[in-house]
């Protein structure tokens, strides 16, 4: 009979049904909320971090757009000067809007 006192003395506790938590939950919900609210500020400063790297990849590209387009526009400029600088222009412009000649030998005076 001394056996069978043993056997039934290792019988586990009935379980606690009262509202009361166990003191190892209780430390556990303080660490747990933390990590939860750590993970969503490092996953919401993540999406915000991709969100600008869009957003400056977008900038990049419109400006370097619009430098290509200046720099087009430069060119073509640059062509419309050299052509309104030629001597040849200048010479039909004068001699027909403004009623110009080449000057005679008399008319020029040498400077020294």
């Amino acid at each position: 009979m001394g056996q069978s006192k043993v056997a039934y003395g290792k019988v586990a506790a009935p379980a606690r049904t009262g509202a009361v938590p166990s003191r190892e939950s209780l430390i556990t919900l303080p660490y747990l909320t933390g990590v939860m609210v750590l993970l969503t500020l490092v996953s919401i400063f993540h999406v915000w971090s991709r969100v600008e790297v869009i957003d400056l990849n977008l900038k990049i590209s419109e400006s370097a757009r619009l430098l290509k387009e200046q720099q087009q526009e430069n060119k073509r400029l640059k062509v419309e000067v050299a052509s309104l600088k030629a001597p040849a222009r200048i010479e039909v412009l004068a001699k027909g809007e403004l009623g110009m000649t080449l000057p005679t030998e008399q008319q020029v005076v040498l400077v020294k």
